[in-house]
């Protein structure tokens, strides 16, 4: 496949350009509020599981595995940055739920995390999904940022990879916030506010995460698997637990599988 038409285009564009497409994606996701009331908790579950399956392939096969390649003939062992980067987006993330007040969906006032606000309900439950998309944009823009100092047609496929792989599971992300907000008293177009509204974050962690390597070359491994890290901890933390509600448990185990087998088939083919 021929991708000349990317080398004269900045990296940085490139991640801005992939992480709107990803934000679109949770805005056609919101949208099903205009159709639905309700989803049912079977689908909910295949959908979540499905996202599951998606960041922890796009995790390995975009992410670890480039920055354990990057690493190779430097001065540090190939495993350290991917390592050490790893561990520390696990580390930043949890700093970042312990600190953000946050509710998830289903659950009681009572039950919001991080530090004790007096701010909305609809506000937190939003804060809860801007939480998951934080690591999946700078995921994004760090595979586009990469392309500065490793531009390859390999390199940008696989961040095209990541970006489609992304915004395919973004989709059930954004249906997954608004249809239950409306089930909760929201209107229609309020509902669909605030599910697009949780997909925002990523052009901005998007840009953030594209400069960062562009600027500081050296950063790249450690960056691509600090993503790596963090979406890790979103879905151990977060999709898994909320897919496996109710008694459909292997919907959402086959949705895991079958959203890793997407991604994998995504980075292995355009990568």
């Amino acid at each position: 496949m021929n991708w000349e038409w990317a080398r004269e285009a900045s990296p940085v564009m490139l991640a801005l350009a992939a992480t709107l497409f990803t934000w679109g994606i949770t805005a056609l996701g919101a949208a099903m509020v205009f159709f639905f009331r309700e989803l049912n908790q079977r689908l909910l579950n295949t959908m979540l599981g499905f996202a599951a399956g998606v960041m922890i392939a796009a995790s390995f096969w975009s992410l670890l595995k480039p920055a354990i390649e990057m690493s190779e003939g430097s001065a540090v062992p190939s495993w350290l940055p991917a390592l050490a980067g790893f561990l520390a987006g696990g580390a930043f993330l949890t700093a970042i739920d312990k600190v953000l007040p946050h509710l998830h969906l289903g659950l009681e006032m009572r039950n919001a995390e991080g530090i004790k606000t007096s701010w909305q309900r609809s506000t937190l439950l939003v804060l809860a999904i801007t939480l998951h998309n934080i690591p999946e944009g700078l995921a994004v823009g760090v595979a586009f940022g990469a392309l500065a100092d490793h531009w390859t047609p390999a390199v940008l496929g696989s961040a095209l990879a990541l970006a489609f792989g992304i915004g395919l599971q973004n989709f059930p992300e954004g249906a997954a916030v608004s249809v239950p907000l409306r089930r909760e008293g929201f209107s229609r177009g309020k509902a669909f506010w605030y599910g697009q509204l949780s997909g925002m974050v990523e052009p901005l962690a998007g840009v953030f995460g594209a400069v960062m390597v562009v600027l500081v070359k050296p950063l790249l491994p450690y960056a691509l698997a600090f993503a790596a890290g963090a979406m890790i901890f979103v879905v151990v933390e977060e999709l898994i637990p909320e897919a496996q509600r109710g008694h459909e448990t292997d919907l959402s185990t086959i949705g895991a599988m079958l959203g890793f087998a997407v991604m994998m088939f995504l980075d292995v083919a355009l990568g």
